[in-house]
This record gives C-alpha cells, structure tokens and sequence, in this order.
C-alpha cells in the first residue's frame, strides 16, 4: 500500500513554540514554520507523504472566524484534490475545540481532518508535539478515520470534535476528554485502535460556512453566571452601541444544569420575547442541560451536551444559516 498523502495546514500555537529554555515556563507561541516542523518530522520515517502550508503562526487565543475561514477554503480545496488524503491542522490547544466544531459543523466527511496540538513548547523537557503529531499522522492517514468528522488528537487519544474539551492548563495527561463521549480511539506511533464504527458515514456538509469575520458571523455573547450578578449586565452586553452590534443571541453559562438568579431569568425572558435567542448552557465542565418546564414559557434553549463555547458557535452558524425557529435550533442542540 502506498504511503498516504497529507496535507499539514500551520496556525501556531504551543506545538510550535519555543522557549529558549528547556526548564523554562513561559515561551512563545508559534515559532517554527510549518517548512522546519516538516523537516524535523521527515527524520523520523513516517509512512506519509507530508505537504505543508502555513495559515497563522499564532497562539490559539487569537484565533477566531478569520482563521477559521482560511482552514475552510484550503481543506475545501484538499477535499477535492484526488492526491490528497487526509489533512491534519496543528493549533493552539486553548480554542482547539470551537475551531475543531466549527470546522466539523461545515465540512463534508469525505476525507479525514485532525486536529493537533501541544501542552508543552518544542524545546521543553518532555515536550509533547512531536509524538501528538505523529499519532495525528497515523490517524489522517487510516481510511477508517473517514466518516466520524472532525478529530482532535492529544496525548494518544482520538476525540470526536463535538465532544473534545480542555480540561488542564497544563500537564500532557489528559489535558482533553471528551463528553459525553469519551475517546473514539487510542492511538500511538505504531498502532490506532478504534471504538465503534464510523457514525458520519452518510452525513454531507451540515451547515453553509458563514465566511469572514465578523460581518458574516452574527454577534453572540457568552454570559458567565456567577453568585450575585447584576441582571443590568445583559443589556450592556446585548444591546448595540460604542461599535458594538445588536446581539441576536446569548448563550447562558449557568450554574448546575443551566442555572441563573431570578432576575437574570426574568430579564432574559423579556429580551427572548423580544425576539433574543437565549440558550442555557452551564459552567460545570461535565454535565447534560435538559429543557425544562419553564423554557418554553421564557422561550428559552436548553444547550444540552454543549459547553458554552461551543454552544455559541453552534448558535451563530445556525443564525448565519438563516435558522431562527426555536424548535429547529433545539433540534440542532439535540443533536449537534
């Protein structure tokens, strides 16, 4: 069997930083071009043919809508390049999750696409990257990664995007878990074993990508509920003004399962009925937000399985899609 052939899109981030000192904490983020990973990377006898392109060579905290657009149009275009594979994009691992969903959320499942990242700079003691990316290799170019969308690959483990979340500053044991799934695959340098079929298998594009930020991607906060916060905050983050636009949605951080103070729910209430879409998500890392009796009357969301950040994404793609019916974006949170 031929080697496969991968196509590597660059945008920075700890698996490409650098610190100057092996035992130092701070570094800097996206370094080493996408030219010198590969060179570095051909020493080690993949079995793939590897091609490269940098997108951004920045830390993952800055990466948004803009850079999202860019990995949508050149995977799109390997998509339909026959001589392509299978394309992995190394990133940050603070946003790799919302880049990874809203990639998952527009792409066809056609040809693998994997996210990698790093805990650790590529100078450091112990660093990571290298052996993630490795492992990132192995699973692009399996053909049985087709079908199961977008993956995130860290620490020897495969995760659905819909499901991957950081849950570690730092340290390379399970830095990310994914829920309610938990991983769909192990997979080191010599071996991927995975748990299931593929579950995409008939599943094209799903959403029309919105394009560049921010005038196609509408205006969606994220409220952080927190004991004693002043329901005056939502209209000063919803309301247009200072060059801020209209919000036309809001996702709740809530507490437990979706939580929030009386008058926060009351206020949120009124601006749904309105016409603000207001989805209840929570801020506890595990856990499933069912709708409740009293969403229909507030006109409420219920985010289900999504954390905040990525409720918000899905929330923004179904607007930009032109989506705007309460049942059929509870059936998109349903089943995202």
């Amino acid at each position: 069997m031929s080697p496969a052939r991968l196509l590597v899109l660059a945008t920075g981030g700890t698996i490409a930083g650098i610190a100057g000192d092996a035992m130092r904490h701070g570094y800097r983020p996206g370094q080493i071009g996408i030219d010198q990973w590969l060179a570095d990377a051909g020493q080690l006898g993949l079995e793939a043919s590897l091609t490269g392109k940098q997108i951004a060579n920045t830390g993952s905290e800055d990466v948004g809508p803009d850079i999202w657009a860019r990995l949508h149009a050149e995977i799109t275009r390997a998509m339909a390049d026959p001589d392509c594979d299978g394309i992995i994009v190394t990133h940050g691992t603070d946003t790799a999750e919302e880049t990874a969903f809203a990639l998952d959320l527009t792409l066809p499942v056609t040809k693998p696409v994997v996210l990698v990242g790093a805990m650790r700079p590529a100078d450091a003691v112990g660093s990571d990257g290298m052996r993630n990316f490795v492992n990132a290799v192995r699973v692009a170019g399996d053909v049985q990664a087709g079908g199961r969308g977008v993956l995130l690959v860290m620490g020897d483990r495969v995760l659905a995007a819909r499901d991957a979340r950081k849950v570690r500053t730092r340290g390379t044991d399970d830095a990310f878990r994914g829920f309610p799934r938990g991983s769909v695959a192990l997979v080191t340098p010599s071996a991927l074993e995975w748990f299931g079929r593929p579950w995409r298998e008939n599943d094209a594009v799903r959403f029309a990508f919105p394009g560049d930020w921010p005038d196609d991607w509408p205006h969606v906060p994220v409220l952080y509920i927190a004991a004693g916060i002043d329901p005056s905050l939502i209209g000063r983050m919803v309301d247009a003004g200072d060059g801020q636009p209209q919000a036309r949605g809001i996702v709740i951080a809530g507490v437990g399962e979706g939580n929030m103070p009386e008058g926060v729910r009351a206020e949120l209430a009124h601006r749904a009925a309105a016409g603000l879409l207001v989805v209840r998500s929570s801020r506890v890392d595990e856990g499933i937000v069912d709708r409740e009796a009293a969403d229909t009357p507030d006109g409420f969301i219920a985010a289900r399985a999504l954390n905040p950040q990525k409720a918000r994404i899905l929330l923004m793609m179904l607007l930009a899609n032109g989506i705007t019916d309460h049942a059929a974006i509870q059936a998109a949170f349903d089943n995202p």
